[in-house]
């Protein structure tokens, strides 16, 4: 079974250990960030050492570092040529990964967020898929993507999570102020949300027009919502903070 490596120990690489652990694969992960690599070590019993250790006893390294300084950590680094990495770096493109990673050809990119580690996150993969689908499926399904374009496109709508968060955030702090309850208004609107989203079907386009379109029919409340959010420019400013995220990715 290959070693695995991770460079940056921080909150990505944490639910990314956790699975594979769980899976009996043999994981070496750096110090940095030191509170993390030290609660994993003796949570999992995992290997903490500096990066180019790491590196020398892996077979397959993770990329988990902030993009802003991917270039300073790896570029004194050496790599072997029959590495493969999987780097989870938003807006560090495969050109610069190859310079970085030289002499390494085998990559894949990805985006993967923290409930990776239950199961049911998508993994948008630019490049070697195979890969990721040999380490994290059945758990997480891996969605190919075509070029980097599109992996960027998927690394926006990512940024939606947080957006939604901030949305059901304000609906518990209304139904707070109507109820006086704030830990019940948190709870219902997060199991309302996450229980529809559960047993709806997925993987066919169209379909979350149509589950819309099945509860604001003509008259009721459901209808009342979806047209004021259209008429107060809730999409306009949605596909505005894509667009925006999408030529951030780009530059």
């Amino acid at each position: 079974m290959k070693r695995i490596g991770l460079i940056g120990t921080g909150h990505i690489a944490a639910p990314i250990v956790r699975l594979l652990a769980s899976k009996g694969r043999d994981i070496y992960v750096t110090e940095r960030n030191a509170q993390v690599s030290s609660a994993l070590q003796a949570e999992l019993g995992i290997s903490v050492a500096p990066p180019q250790d790491v590196i020398d006893v892996s077979d397959i390294v993770f990329l988990c570092l902030r993009p802003q300084v991917a270039a300073d950590i790896l570029t004194p680094l050496t790599f072997r040529a029959d590495q493969q990495i999987v780097s989870v770096m938003a807006a560090v493109p495969q050109s610069q990964l190859l310079t970085l990673c030289a002499p390494v050809s085998d990559f894949v990119q990805t985006i993967p967020l923290g409930f990776l580690q239950t199961g049911g996150c998508p993994l948008a993969a630019y490049g070697n898929d195979r890969l990721l689908t040999e380490l994290f499926e059945p758990e997480n399904p891996v969605v190919k993507v075509a070029d980097e374009a599109a992996l960027n496109a998927h690394f926006a709508i990512c940024a939606m999570v947080p957006g939604f968060l901030d949305l059901m955030a304000t609906g518990a702090e209304w139904l707070a102020d109507q109820t006086g309850d704030k830990d019940k208004a948190e709870f219902y609107i997060t199991q309302l949300m996450s229980g529809f989203l559960a047993t709806m079907h997925k993987g066919q386009a169209g379909q979350l027009a149509a589950e819309r379109d099945a509860l604001a029919t003509d008259g009721t409340l459901s209808l009342q919502m979806t047209d004021t959010l259209q008429s107060e420019g809730a999409h306009d400013a949605l596909r505005a903070a894509l667009t925006a995220i999408g030529k951030r990715l780009e530059t």
